[in-house]
């Protein structure tokens, strides 16, 4: 807790590893949580984290994004009071709308899982999620303040056994109670996730309140109209993440609705709805863990360069954020796309696991390019052009799905094809959106062109590698480890034959911490 001020390298990094162990944690435990319930009840219980996402976008994520960005520019200008302030204000306002919200859920819960979720199996999970968003919250607030005033190790720390918890609590208890009907399994799995949030809000509260005890530095003069601030931050994006939200809820009721309108049985439609959702784009997205770290300390990175009229510091932070998302984002996406059906066959035991992985795989390259976008945009103050950009996006897949999920012979490649567009359009208009607001020097050949041709040609060099080592008797996974590792160096070798190796990165890197 007496950790100086962070680096964005130090930062990154840290973040970075705790994500990845977090990010494989989660990856296998949700290996075991498909075992222990089947795709169908998977299917349930994805139905219902969008009302979970609704209820936090309607109460936290405007907060918390608030509480991070005012926290990095007063901590940057030295008021300490205007910090503490910030997350008072904001965990007043918060607690207000989760206890409105949380009684209208519980009041309202047979109505929304019948004729909104259209299966009442989701009923008793719906009941408890009140309870889990009121401490999503409370730690999301507090955590995002010790990101914002730049201090990373121990909330990344309580995050990383944030996830050894939630795996404990969830299986432990599907362990003990099982086996169940479908709607109590759903209600052990939320069950499992309050208890882990008392875990990370009890921890993260108690590490704020003992560093407020020992910081003996002044206060500094009171904020005025540190309400207009709070609102300012949150309402723009707090009204994107709800509407963000409510597409992607619509989304996903729509997806096995559709499916059935298409001609399958409700049993299979949520079957596929939840191997889809549930298993192939979380596998995907394993190795996402470092651009979510990245993000979350580029916003208040930026927030804080803007602050101190840092043009050029600015540039240089969301250069260095594009060659790192390319650096790593592309080939682990082409890697996933050769490798990925082989892996999902032998850890889910669910052949349909790898189908229309090569388009999720595009769209989801273009989805970590719209995220990181978006961060810098909310980083630099252009909150409400993020958020139109994203509902435009939003809006857009919601129209592919339902379009083309329900007509036979379609189905779920409607989806698909949604997904990789709407993620092509928000990362468009992101990217034209921060050109007018930063002027940022366009260095197409080293973020996308350079990076992108040496993980194509890796991925043809690994598929044709693959089906030799399987065709020559080697199990799935051995010859996905060796096709990784040779990748790896393969790409490596054709990124820097082009002239844009690692070292431009890293000294990048080195730049920022010297300046620091």
């Amino acid at each position: 807790m007496k950790e100086g001020r962070s680096t964005m390298l130090y930062g990154t990094l840290l973040l970075t590893c705790t994500g990845l162990v977090g990010q494989v944690l989660g990856f296998f435990y949700r290996i075991a949580l498909s075992r222990m319930i089947g795709a169908e009840v998977m299917g349930l219980y994805q139905l219902i984290m969008p009302v979970y996402a609704v209820l936090l976008s309607l109460t936290a994520v405007g907060l918390t994004a608030a509480v991070s960005n005012l926290s990095a520019r007063f901590h940057a200008l030295g008021r300490r009071g205007a910090v503490e302030r910030t997350l008072t204000v904001s965990l007043r306002a918060f607690l207000l709308l989760a206890l409105v919200l949380g009684a209208g859920v519980v009041v309202l819960y047979d109505p929304i899982s019948i004729c909104l979720l259209g299966d009442a199996r989701t009923q008793l999970g719906l009941l408890l999620l009140p309870a889990c968003v009121l401490l999503t919250g409370v730690e999301n607030l507090h955590k995002h303040q010790f990101y914002g005033t730049g201090q990373v190790r121990a909330p990344a720390l309580v995050e990383l056994a944030e996830q050894f918890v939630r795996t404990g609590a969830v299986l432990g208890l599907l362990a003990v109670f099982l086996p169940q009907n479908a709607e109590r399994t759903v209600g052990l799995i939320v069950a499992g996730m309050i208890l882990c949030e008392v875990f990370s809000a009890g921890t993260l509260v108690a590490l704020r309140l003992r560093q407020r005890r020992h910081d003996t530095r002044p206060p500094g003069p009171r904020e005025p109209r540190l309400g207009r601030q709070i609102a300012a931050v949150a309402l723009p994006i707090g009204a994107t993440a709800l509407l963000g939200n409510l597409l992607g809820s619509a989304n996903a009721v729509l997806i096995p609705a559709r499916l059935v309108a298409a001609g399958m049985e409700v049993s299979y439609a949520m079957s596929a709805f939840g191997v889809l959702c549930g298993m192939t784009l979380p596998m995907l997205t394993l190795p996402t863990a470092f651009l979510g770290a990245l993000n979350l300390l580029l916003v208040p990175r930026l927030a804080e360069s803007t602050a101190l009229g840092r043009k050029k510091e600015v540039h240089r932070r969301i250069d260095r954020a594009l060659l790192a998302a390319s650096a790593v984002m592309l080939p682990a996406t082409a890697l996933m796309a050769v490798v990925g059906p082989a892996i999902g066959r032998a850890l889910f035991h669910e052949a349909t696991v790898g189908e229309h992985i090569l388009p999720l795989a595009v769209g989801v390259v273009f989805s970590c390019y719209q995220g990181v976008l978006s961060a810098a945009l909310n980083g630099v103050g252009r909150q409400p052009a993020a958020a139109r950009n994203a509902l435009l996006s939003g809006a857009v897949q919601l129209a592919f799905t339902a379009a083309l999920t329900g007509i036979p012979g379609v189905g779920l490649r409607g989806f698909v094809l949604g997904f990789v567009a709407s993620s092509l359009l928000g990362m468009v208009l992101n990217a034209a959106s921060l050109m007018r607001a930063v002027g940022l020097p366009l260095r197409l050949y080293a973020w996308f062109a350079a990076p992108g041709l040496a993980s194509l040609l890796m991925g043809l060099c690994c598929n044709l590698l693959f089906r030799e080592l399987l065709r020559r008797g080697l199990a799935e996974l051995p010859a996905a480890l060796g096709c990784a590792l040779f990748g790896a160096v393969l790409y490596l070798a054709a990124l820097s034959a082009q002239g844009v190796g690692l070292s431009d990165l890293i000294s990048g890197w080195r730049k920022d911490v010297k300046k620091l």
